[in-house]
């Protein structure tokens, strides 16, 4: 059964928390918000899921993708259940338990978890762009791990982005990122551009050929 906990201990910049988990997000995203969805084959077998989403798990993708990972704090605030939907986009009728369990990597690293803040700073050619952010929820099940954050603060882009690693049962790994984020004003399209060549980068951060 998956356990899913979403925390709100301050304050997202958009209203769809959670909105990366909906089976049709493509087809029917929220309204103003561009969705995307992508994923790449990481390799194989349980050392490979387990490699890729260790490194996950402790940032390896933002780090990976030319981010430098900052003021990292636990949030304490209310918890935020959400809905948990099946397959075929039905809710589920046990809704899973918050996930309390503390783990770490193998260097001691404390696992992304929820309620967690933290600010991703990416350099620019002039200065550089801090983007505070919130773990919205966590995914943590036998074969599948991940996590999504969202926007907390005014800035170019509001949303929710989620990056989950699969073993799936011919024992592939998969990587897949789907996100939902507006942009506004007369840059948009520059940060549009933006962001689909930040995917590009993120998709190769846990890649064996690229990453680890």
């Amino acid at each position: 059964m998956t356990r899913r906990s979403t925390f709100t201990d301050q304050s997202v910049t958009y209203g769809a928390i959670g909105a990366t988990l909906a089976p049709d997000l493509l087809r029917y995203p929220p309204a103003g918000y561009r969705p995307s969805e992508d994923a790449v084959r990481l390799g194989s077998g349980l050392e490979r899921f387990e490699r890729a989403a260790e490194a996950l798990m402790t940032w390896g993708i933002q780090r990976g993708s030319g981010f430098e990972v900052s003021d990292i704090s636990t949030g304490t605030g209310a918890q935020y259940p959400g809905i948990v939907y099946d397959a075929e986009g039905a809710p589920l009728a046990d809704q899973p338990a918050p996930r309390i369990e503390e783990r770490f990597g193998a260097d001691g690293t404390p696992y992304i978890a929820p309620g967690m803040t933290a600010t991703l700073e990416r350099k620019k050619r002039f200065g550089s762009e801090k983007t505070p952010v919130l773990i919205v929820y966590v995914i943590d099940e036998p074969q599948r791990l991940g996590f999504a954050y969202g926007t907390t603060a005014d800035g170019p882009e509001s949303g929710e982005e989620s990056f989950i690693v699969e073993h799936r049962d011919d024992d592939t790994v998969w990587l897949t990122i789907r996100s939902i984020f507006a942009t506004t004003g007369v840059t948009a399209p520059m940060q549009r551009k933006r962001r689909r060549e930040l995917t590009r980068l993120e998709l190769r951060a846990l890649h064996p050929a690229g990453g680890v």
